[in-house]
């Protein structure tokens, strides 16, 4: 369960997210990305690099270890930013119901 403090809040996190999709975080977006990867019951949303530097697509795990990964929507991303925030966006969704595209 993802604890939220409103809008603005929200805005602030996946603006900040969207801005450095890697690297140091402030704690409260640390603490969000935490929480997105240990949700059990939640599709684990992977990166797969199809052409190094070139494409990269969005995949969920399999249930269990060693598991098949699922390619999600054969979308070719051009940019580990734009896979990376996509990424985010569907964690974001699974955990709250909403797409912060649209804060």
């Amino acid at each position: 369960m993802v604890h939220r403090k409103g809008p603005a809040y929200d805005r602030a996190l996946a603006q900040e997210f969207r801005r450095r999709p890697y690297g140091r975080h402030s704690p409260a977006l640390q603490h969000l990305l935490n929480t997105f990867r240990l949700n059990a019951g939640k599709p684990s949303y992977v990166l797969v690099c199809r052409q190094p530097g070139r494409e990269w697509l969005l995949a969920t795990l399999g249930e269990h270890r060693g598991d098949p990964i699922t390619i999600v929507d054969n979308q070719v991303f051009h940019t580990r930013e734009e896979a990376e925030w996509m990424r985010f966006r569907l964690r974001w969704k699974a955990a709250t119901g909403e797409d912060p595209e649209t804060y």
